[in-house]
C-alpha cells in the first residue's frame, strides 16, 4: 500500500461508484390521484450507482476477522446482523501496473500483439465461478481500474470496448503523479466483501505493496484469492503460503501469441538468454548523470 494510506479498519471517507447496487426505490402511487392530466417524470439511467462507503459499513474493513461467515449450502451466509449476502466471484485488474510490468518483461512498448485479450479473461473467470444453473452458483463481477491521462487518445474506444465484454471500469483522472487507483481497488474490494459472501477474488495485479496483507487477511477470513500477474514482478504472490498465483500468460488464450520473456520457472533445459531491456551505454549515461548531479 502507498506511504500515506490510511491505517487498515480506519480508511478515509471518500466518494465512491460501483458497476452493481441495489436499484433506487420505486415510489408508490398516490391513494387519491388529483383529477386531470398527470406527467411522469422518468428518473434518467445511470451507469454507476452509490456504494456505501466501506469506512461507514460495519465489518467491511479488509482486517476485520469477523467480517466473513461461514457460507451456508446455499452458497449465501446470514451475516451477524441478520443480512442475507449473496455469493460473489470477484475480479480485479490494476490497469496501470498490468501496462507497466508488461513493458518491463518483454523490455518494449507494448503492441496490440502483446497486449492480453479480455475477452478471453472474461471466458477464463466465468468457468472458474462453475455451472450457473447449479443451486448457490455465484454471482461474477469484473472490475477493472484505470487512470485517464488529461488527453485520453483512444482510451475511450478501450473503456468501451471493455463495458462491451461485461466489465465495469472504475476510471479516475490522471492529472499529477501521486494520482492513482490503490485505494480504489481496496475500498471496491472491501464494500463487496461486506455486501457478498466473497467466494472468490482474482486480482490482477503485481502490486505487493498495495495488495499483500488486505489479500493474505482475506484468505484467513474465508476467500480464496488468486494473484495473476507476471512471474517476473509478482514475488509476494510466489512466496505467499496464502495467495495462490497463476502467470498471467498461463491463462489460456490471454494473448494472441507468446510473449518475447524468459521466464526463470519454466527454463528449457539447456538454459536460456535473458537480453537486456536496456542498452548498456544508455544506463550507465543516465548514472553518471544522478551521480554527479
Amino acid at each position: 500500500m502507498r506511504a500515506g494510506s490510511a491505517p487498515a479498519g480506519r480508511r478515509r471517507t471518500r466518494r465512491a461508484t460501483a458497476p452493481a447496487g441495489p436499484p433506487p426505490p420505486v415510489a408508490a402511487p398516490p391513494a387519491d390521484p388529483p383529477a386531470g392530466p398527470q406527467v411522469t417524470r422518468q428518473t434518467p439511467a445511470r451507469h454507476t450507482a452509490p456504494v456505501t462507503d466501506p469506512s461507514q459499513a460495519t465489518g467491511s474493513t479488509l482486517t476485520d476477522p469477523g467480517s466473513l461467515a461461514d457460507p451456508g449450502r446455499s452458497g449465501q451466509e446470514t451475516a451477524a446482523d441478520g443480512r442475507v449476502r449473496p455469493a460473489l466471484d470477484l475480479l480485479i485488474w490494476d490497469a496501470p501496473n498490468i501496462d507497466m510490468t508488461l513493458s518491463t518483461v518483454i523490455g518494449a512498448r507494448p503492441t496490440a500483439a502483446s497486449r492480453p485479450r479480455f475477452d478471453a479473461i472474461a471466458a477464463w473467470f466465468v468457468e472458474g465461478a462453475g455451472d450457473p444453473t447449479v443451486p448457490g452458483a455465484p454471482d461474477v463481477e469484473a472490475c477493472v481500474f484505470a487512470n485517464i491521462p488529461p488527453q485520453p487518445g483512444t482510451l475511450q474506444r478501450w473503456v468501451e470496448a471493455l463495458r462491451g465484454f461485461g466489465f465495469a471500469v472504475f476510471a479516475r483522472p490522471k492529472s499529477q503523479p501521486d494520482d492513482d487507483i490503490d485505494q480504489d481497488m481496496l475500498d471496491h474490494i472491501a464494500v463487496r466483501a461486506h455486501s457478498h459472501h466473497l467466494r472468490r477474488l482474482v486480482v490482477f495485479s503485481g502490486d505487493g505493496r498495495n495488495f499483500a496483507e488486505p489479500l493474505e487477511q482475506l484468505v484467513r477470513d474465508g476467500t480464496h484469492v488468486v494473484v495473476v500477474a507476471f512471474s517476473e514482478v509478482a514475488g509476494y504472490a510466489i512466496s505467499s503460503d496464502l495467495l495462490e498465483f497463476i502467470d498471467i500468460e498461463d491463462v489460456p488464450g490471454a494473448f494472441v501469441e507468446p510473449l518475447d520473456r524468459v521466464r526463470l520457472d519454466a527454463l528449457p533445459p539447456d538454459g536460456a538468454w535473458l537480453r537486456p531491456t536496456r542498452s548498456l551505454r544508455d544506463f550507465v549515461s543516465s548514472f553518471t548523470a544522478r551521480r554527479n548531479g
